[in-house]
């Protein structure tokens, strides 16, 4: 397991605090739900978005199919 990114303080306690804890467990997860937590911004989902696709895994999605 890769850890989370380096995003903030509080950008991480929100995601800790939902249960993601790791940068795999946030493939494929909808922005629209991370950018709704207190604490997780923009420039979070920006580098969040940048670590997924340096790993090689699947973006955040935006919730349509």
């Amino acid at each position: 397991m890769t850890d989370l990114p380096k995003i903030g303080a509080p950008a991480t306690r929100a995601l800790e605090a939902i249960g993601y804890r790791s940068l795999e467990s946030l493939a494929g997860v909808d922005r629209s739900t991370l950018l709704a937590l207190h604490g997780f911004g923009p420039r979070a989902e920006r580098i969040v978005d940048e670590a997924l696709t340096a790993a090689a895994l699947p973006q955040l999605t935006d919730g349509r199919r």
